[in-house]
């Protein structure tokens, strides 16, 4: 493919997202098809000879879009958002153009030069404290996920609490780690891949009220494991769990992690967005105590995945956890210290110009664009909790304090799981669960670019219904 033959390929093909775009809501959110219906279809293996990029966007639109869950639909309200929108896609075409290896500041240097401008951007859009600048000892980093970032922060956390001891002879005493009994997976986890073992992570009970970590149940668990011997390496608090969006009160757990000398790492990786809007930064209280923290720009601010942003407050720690120096990757920029070599701040080598479309998002929208987004969903998922509200035969689950609103019918979990089945039934929405207090409950989460009013209003209008069609059943 010649450069003339690519310019008339690229065309057909942003051609075909934009119609994809603007015919989404048109198309069921998931597909009912079963198992093993697209390698069916697929013929068994390539041609000969190739074809013409015409014969893949048919195939496309045959076979490959009707048997997809749609995450960029507007009536898509499972799990998370999952963001992505013109500009980005744009941002991750040149860097696919470009095709730069960005493991280096000497093998592609303006990758790692606005990637570091780019975490100091959002480092400001967010008021993230000083210390996670790169004007200082901090400074920030594109990982693939949040779960990576947990990872990386534990890797750092345990270079600290063993003083280094683990690249030098192996784990020689029990390592602790610390989160709520909501905290997400990735922690157990990055715990597992550390090599702290199947019950390296110490649960901590919360507060039954809003589902936040109980700082007095951490003190405690914390001084059980010191008398036992143990180590508490790191305690992983949660802005906006993944569950229901609680926020862990990060300034107490801060100051007990500060007390006894624990990595703080803070999870944000939803709810993150939501301090570009300066009424929302409550959540944020208490980072000035954390080592590391995180958030997904490719869940709520509009850039596609993969995008993790991470900041640590001492990069040298970070570096000195992960640095492995071949001979063939020293060179005099790296030796002058003059640089940052973003391979020492992840787990791969390798890494790509996702910098790129997070630097056309933010150009394209601006400040105020970007709060606008994040108020609109604020916005519809409060007016969708008043008709839960409002409604004696629902009962809200837990506290909405962002664009996730967890709810259930006021019968059975039978009943709720019933109701959820149905409503994504009709494929004009898709809602997923949770479990609140031990009771089933649904989660309406609202973030694509492309839903309005009238789409959370159709959702609640399909829910109402289908709970009628219930109680008369």
């Amino acid at each position: 493919m010649d450069p003339e033959e690519f310019r008339r390929a690229g065309h057909a093909v942003v051609d075909w997202i934009a119609d994809y775009w603007a015919t989404l809501g048109q198309r069921p959110v998931t597909s009912q098809d079963p198992p093993g219906t697209v390698a069916a279809a697929l013929p068994a293996g390539p041609t000969a000879h190739g074809e013409p990029v015409s014969a893949l966007l048919a195939d496309l639109d045959a076979l490959v879009t009707p048997r997809l869950t749609h995450w960029q639909h507007p009536g898509f309200f499972g799990y998370f958002p999952a963001n992505t929108c013109g500009p980005s896609v744009l941002g991750d075409l040149v860097s696919s153009g470009l095709g730069v290896q960005g493991m280096l500041w000497a093998s592609a240097p303006a990758c790692t030069a606005l990637e570091t401008v780019m975490l100091d951007w959002l480092a400001g859009l967010l008021d993230l404290p000083e210390r996670f600048r790169s004007t200082g000892r901090g400074g920030g980093v594109i990982q693939d996920s949040a779960s990576s970032a947990t990872l990386v922060a534990t890797l750092a956390a345990l270079h600290r609490a063993s003083e280094g001891r683990w690249r030098e002879g192996g784990i020689d005493r029990r390592y602790r780690a610390y989160t709520s009994t909501q905290g997400h997976s990735s922690i157990e986890k990055a715990a597992r891949i550390a090599g702290l073992g199947r019950d390296g992570v110490r649960t901590v009970e919360v507060d039954p009220q809003t589902l936040a970590m109980d700082p007095d149940a951490l003190r405690a668990a914390i001084r059980a494991d010191l008398a036992a011997g143990d180590v508490p390496a790191i305690v992983v608090a949660t802005i906006g769990t993944t569950s229901t969006t609680a926020v862990d009160p990060v300034p107490q757990v801060g100051a007990i992690c500060a007390e006894y000398g624990v990595w703080l790492h803070v999870d944000a990786a939803y709810a993150g967005a939501a301090a570009v809007c300066p009424e929302l930064r409550w959540s944020h209280a208490g980072l000035e105590y954390a080592d590391s923290y995180c958030f997904d720009p490719h869940k709520w601010l509009l850039t596609g995945f993969d995008c993790d942003a991470f900041w640590v407050a001492d990069s040298g720690e970070l570096v000195e956890a992960l640095t492995v120096l071949p001979e063939f990757l020293r060179n005099a920029a790296s030796e002058s210290g003059a640089v940052v070599d973003y391979r020492d701040w992840q787990v791969p080598l390798g890494r790509r110009f996702r910098a790129l479309k997070l630097w056309f998002v933010l150009r394209w929208y601006g400040v105020e664009g970007l709060r606008a987004h994040v108020r609109s969903h604020v916005a519809l998922a409060d007016r969708f909790a008043a008709r839960v509200r409002a409604d004696d035969r629902f009962v809200l689950a837990a506290p909405h304090p962002f664009s996730l609103v967890c709810f259930r019918l006021a019968a059975s979990d039978e009943a709720s799981a019933e109701l959820l089945a149905r409503v994504n039934a009709t494929g004009r929405v898709f809602l997923t669960h949770t479990r609140v207090a031990g009771r089933y409950t649904l989660r309406l989460a609202i973030g694509s670019p492309l839903t309005t009013q009238a789409h959370v209003d159709e959702a609640w209008e399909l829910l109402s219904a289908a709970a009628r069609e219930l109680t008369v059943r």
